[in-house]
Order: C-alpha cells, then structure tokens, then sequence
C-alpha cells in the first residue's frame, strides 16, 4: 500500500490525465468520475515499482483505458437504457474546438486512444506502442487512418490533423 504523500503526488500529477482520458472513453463526467476513483484506488493498492516517471504515466495511462474498458463489459451497464441523455458540457470550447472535439470523440476507441495520446499527451508513435501494447507500424497506420477520417469528418482541407 501506498503513503499519502505518494498517492497526493501521484494525484496532482496525472489527475488531469486520468480525467481526460476517462472523458474520452465514458463520454459521462459522473462515470468518468467512478472511474478516476477506481484507478486510484488500483494505484494505492497497487504493489508495482516504477523504474521511472514515465513508466508511472504509462502504468496510469494502461489502467485507465483498460478500466473504461472493464465499464463497458459490466453486464448492468450494458443491459440498461438511461432515461434521458444528458449531453457533454463544453463549457470552455470555442465553437471550433468543439467541433474538433466531436469528431474525435466520434471516432472508434482505437482510433481515439491513439491520436488523445499523440496530440494531446505528446507521445511519440513508439511510446504509444509500448503503452497501448500494439506494433509501432500499426500505430502510425492508426494515426494516418484517423487523420483521414477527421479530415473527412471536417469537411476537408480547412483543418490540418
């Protein structure tokens, strides 16, 4: 088990990481929320030494995908209906960035994994690799395939991906 001061610096850390990758996936704030919960529940419990920083962020970038996953497998949240859809609050976006945001988050999981690490968390294609277990090639054709499709979901050649 983990000391409070790992866990408070682990927190401030890679918080925002968590949530935006949960927001990501879950496309709900109070699942997304579970699931930040969850994740560092896993992190205090968790037994794992890290050789470095970055194997920490991979660690949390791993179990973070992988719980969103395990959410979307639980035989409840599959097998009900919600009573009413509540829709992603985009409360900071200019109409652009929103626009850009949606065509992201409409894209599939793999695709989306790749280009929020890429873009948003700066990882390079072998990083991305490493974390998300796949070959470096597949994930450069990831990346290309997505751009195509945000290309084409934005209406062409007025974004650069």
């Amino acid at each position: 088990m983990r000391s409070e001061h790992e866990v408070n610096t682990a927190m401030e850390k890679y918080a925002d990481t968590v949530r935006r990758l949960c927001m990501i996936h879950l496309k709900s704030y109070h699942d997304s929320e579970d699931i930040f919960q969850t994740v560092f529940l896993k992190y205090v419990l968790s037994t794992v030494k890290f050789e470095s920083e970055e194997h920490e962020k991979a660690w949390f970038i791993r179990v973070t995908i992988n719980a969103c996953k395990d959410f979307f497998k639980d035989f409840f949240r599959s097998h009900i209906v919600p009573l009413e859809e509540l829709l992603h609050q985009q409360e900071e976006l200019t109409p652009d960035n929103s626009e850009v945001l949606d065509a992201v988050l409409s894209l599939p999981a793999k695709y989306r994994d790749t280009v929020y690490l890429h873009y948003y968390e700066g990882y390079t294609a072998a990083e991305i690799a490493q974390i998300l277990k796949k070959n470096k090639n597949t994930v450069y054709t990831l990346l290309t395939r997505s751009k195509q499709m945000l290309k084409e979901k934005l209406g062409g050649d007025n974004y650069e991906a």
